[in-house]
């Protein structure tokens, strides 16, 4: 039985399904969304720990997990030791789990040494992670990497300084720095980190449907699976794969009307967490993956980016999925 609750320090989650932290996608409103197709734990967008120690309003308005279903786990990110100390402790103070960040690639975040550039200094790493570990009163995870590129692959390096750090949990993306989002999850690494640390492991890469995640689960024993882009417009992946794994069922057409009802819960939920005008232009990029594959998608989407109010986003939905 793959599908499991997960022991995470302290925390105890429902199943052992994640939702990845993603910039600009895992907000609230997704969250809650996701949380509602049960999804076992989910977690923040990346919040800045310097942004949080100069008590940056935006950064603060990122972390507000007001009336969320919990556990809910909150990642930060950086490589100023004391930073990181003042953001645990200010997020200690809501959130069930810290996540620390030492896999995302994009250059804004590597150019500073954080993120996974910290795969490059295991000295400081090693630093971060137990001064985090001492000042946060909740479990403390850590998201990494295969490594920075081919000649550094240190996974289990990392893996294991983070076990001895106190970390409760450790995800790791099969996939170096260099290789970013392109080719395949290494499954071998993640097996490898598996074999090599006590406390749980859980993979993250390529995961987008039953297939995906039972090949994640058989090949590396991992406790649990982090997914990222495969929930994205697909939020009921989560159901799905519960059900799988208990029944052998494999995924359902969601009908058109069905999809509907989550896009608009989806965009209220924003419309309340950021206004309209805000949520009509952030909900573009969700819809796009709502609607990807079906008729005249193209035609939809050029015509969505065109429109700017709730009401006339709504009706033409509606009147494109009642009509497939």
């Amino acid at each position: 039985m793959y599908i499991k609750p997960l022991k995470v320090g302290n925390v105890i989650l429902e199943n052992n399904l994640i939702l990845a932290p993603m910039a600009g996608v895992t907000d609230r409103p997704f969250r809650i969304i996701c949380k509602k197709f049960e999804a076992g734990l989910v977690c923040t967008e990346m919040a800045s720990s310097r942004a949080i120690a100069h008590n940056d309003e935006k950064t603060k308005k990122l972390l507000n997990v007001q009336g969320e279903k919990k556990p809910i786990s909150v990642q930060i990110f950086g490589s100023d030791v004391e930073s990181m100390k003042i953001s645990a402790s200010f997020v200690s103070t809501f959130a069930d789990i810290i996540d620390i960040n030492m896999g995302c690639p994009a250059p804004k975040i590597i150019k500073n040494g954080d993120g996974s550039k910290l795969l490059l200094n295991l000295d400081l790493a090693s630093k971060i992670i137990s001064e985090v570990v001492k000042t946060a009163n909740i479990p403390v995870t850590v998201k990494i990497r295969k490594g920075w590129d081919e000649e550094n692959i240190v996974a289990v390096e990392i893996a294991k300084i983070a076990e001895e750090c106190g970390a409760s949990m450790i995800t790791i993306h099969g996939r170096t720095r260099q290789e970013y989002y392109s080719g395949k999850s290494d499954l071998n690494i993640i097996k490898k980190v598996k074999e090599n640390v006590k406390i749980p492991v859980i993979g993250n890469g390529d995961i987008v449907d039953e297939i995906s995640a039972k090949k994640m689960f058989e090949t590396t024993g991992v406790d649990g699976i982090m997914i990222g882009r495969g929930a994205i417009g697909n939020p009921w992946i989560f159901r799905n794969l519960i059900k799988y794994f208990k029944t052998g069922e494999k995924q359902q057409v969601i009908f058109p009307k069905d999809r509907l009802k989550v896009i608009i819960e989806h965009i209220e939920l924003l419309v309340q967490e950021k206004g309209e005008w805000i949520a009509v232009h952030e909900i573009r990029k969700h819809i796009n993956y709502y609607i990807k594959k079906l008729p005249e998608a193209t035609k939809v989407r050029q015509k969505i980016n065109e429109i700017e109010t709730k009401k006339d986003l709504i009706d033409c939905l509606t009147e494109y999925l009642l009509s497939i």
